[in-house]
C-alpha cells in the first residue's frame, strides 16, 4: 500500500479517484437542488410533514431566522454544520431564496466541503489500512478509541440536552 489512492488509476468500478470525487460532487450538487425544489413546491405543508414534525417547529423556525438573515450565504455555511446540511435547503426554498443565489452558494459549497470530505475521508481509511497492514494489534486499538471517542461523545451530548430541556422546564 502506498497511503493513498492513485488519482490516475481505477478506483471504484474501473473509474479513477478523481472521476468518483467529481460525480459524488455533482450528485451532492443535484440533491442541494432536489431539497430546495422540494421546500418551494411543499412551502408550508413540509412544516405539517413528517420530516418538519420530526425536525420540530422550534428548530425549523431558527432555521429560518439564519436563512432570512443571511440568505444564500447561509446555504453555503450549511454545509459545514451537520443539522443544517439537511434541513436548510429544503426552508431555503420554502422562504423562496432567490434561486440564482441559492445556486451560487450550493455550487460553492459543493466544491469546497465535498472535496475535503472526499480526500479526508479517503486518506483516514488508506492510513488505518497502511496501519492495519503493519500492525493489525495497533489498528485494532485505534479502531477501538475511535469508537469508544464516538459513544463518549454521543452520550456527552444527549447528557447536555436532557440538562438543558430539564433545566427549561423548571424555569417554565
Amino acid at each position: 500500500m502506498n497511503g493513498i489512492a492513485d488519482p490516475t488509476r481505477p478506483f471504484w468500478l474501473g473509474l479513477p479517484y478523481w472521476l468518483v470525487g467529481a460525480i459524488l460532487i455533482l450528485a451532492l450538487f443535484g440533491a442541494f437542488q432536489v431539497y430546495y425544489w422540494v421546500g418551494r413546491k411543499l412551502g408550508e405543508k413540509l412544516y405539517d410533514s413528517r420530516v418538519g414534525s420530526r425536525v420540530g417547529r422550534e428548530r425549523i423556525a431558527k432555521i429560518e431566522q439564519v436563512v432570512e438573515k443571511w440568505g444564500a450565504l447561509a446555504v453555503y455555511g450549511c454545509f459545514w454544520v451537520p443539522m443544517l446540511r439537511h434541513t436548510l435547503p429544503w426552508v431555503a426554498g420554502a422562504l423562496r431564496v432567490s434561486y440564482p443565489w441559492y445556486v451560487v452558494a450550493s455550487a460553492l459549497g459543493c466544491l469546497t466541503w465535498a472535496p475535503i470530505w472526499w480526500f479526508g475521508i479517503a486518506a483516514l481509511v488508506w492510513g488505518w489500512l497502511e496501519l492495519a497492514a503493519r500492525s493489525p494489534v495497533t489498528a485494532g486499538v485505534v479502531a477501538v478509541l475511535a469508537v469508544a471517542a464516538a459513544f463518549w461523545l454521543v452520550v456527552r451530548r444527549r447528557r447536555k440536552r436532557r440538562a438543558a430541556a430539564s433545566e427549561k422546564a423548571l424555569v417554565s
